[in-house]
């Protein structure tokens, strides 16, 4: 899909009807809505998309199925609908506060849609650094993932995660596509109760550019977490690098008594 000509607020231009092309075995909806977010990825919070009439021209649709397209990205949180005036794109930050929460847990409660992309799983000895962290031999066997995380199909983040294999014995034969914390809930009867986390800042080279789609040297988050559960057993070692034009940090401080 060709990138928007003119995103001023004035309105974008998506794509010509001529080019645009649907699948009849799927609902027209769901594949506009799709190609809608391709584009107001490319935009920035304010800008507005141009009339349901033009849009529903553009890609050769009814006005009825445009608007259950754009009525599901305002559901989701992608646009904002100002009677009147238009359809403008919504702030798309995701703020993390401090508490506990995996990667679908977050992305559901904002109304979207989880995955993952396998990148590599291996099992292998944890080396003293390592091993260290999780309290662990260096040559005792950990499970390590690596995963592309995503929003409704768009690439938020990615994971580096190492597990001990005692605690997970065949892991690396679930489906890692899925919510990992749910996987050790669920399989394993493992729940993590709290974490260490450091979070600094970065830029990503060209390889995590490009998994993440986004131009190199991209401001991005690196947020390193040493999770336990209840027993303050050392359960998950995960650094995850977040792009810093889709997430922040919020904290709630107070001062010292006086």
């Amino acid at each position: 899909m060709s990138h928007p000509k003119d995103s001023s607020r004035t309105g974008i231009l998506v794509e010509l009807p001529g080019s645009v092309t649907l699948d009849p075995d799927k609902a027209k909806h769901e594949q506009v809505r799709s190609r809608l977010i391709e584009v107001i990825m490319t935009m920035k919070t304010g800008d507005r998309l141009s009339p349901e009439r033009e849009l529903a021209a553009q890609f050769g649709v009814s006005r009825m199925t445009l608007r259950q397209a754009i009525s599901s990205l305002a559901t989701s949180g992608y646009v904002s609908r100002l009677q009147g005036a238009g359809t403008f794109v919504a702030d798309r930050t995701i703020s993390k506060n401090t508490e506990l929460t995996g990667f679908s847990e977050d992305m559901s409660a904002r109304g979207f849609s989880a995955s993952s992309r396998l990148l590599k799983v291996s099992h292998r000895p944890a080396g003293a650094a390592l091993g260290h962290e999780l309290v662990l031999s260096p040559a005792d066997m950990v499970y390590h993932i690596e995963r592309v995380r995503m929003a409704d199909g768009i690439p938020m983040c990615l994971e580096s995660i190492d597990i001990p294999a005692h605690l997970a014995p065949g892991l690396d034969q679930q489906p890692l596509d899925q919510s990992l914390y749910e996987i050790l809930a669920t399989t394993y009867g493992i729940k993590l109760f709290e974490a260490d986390q450091v979070i600094t800042p970065t830029v990503v080279d060209q390889e995590q550019a490009g998994l993440l789609h986004v131009p190199v040297h991209s401001p991005a988050l690196i947020v390193k977490r040493l999770a336990y559960d209840k027993k303050r057993r050392p359960i998950e070692r995960a650094e995850s690098i977040y792009r810093g034009d889709r997430y922040d940090i919020r904290l709630t401080v107070k001062r010292g008594a006086a």
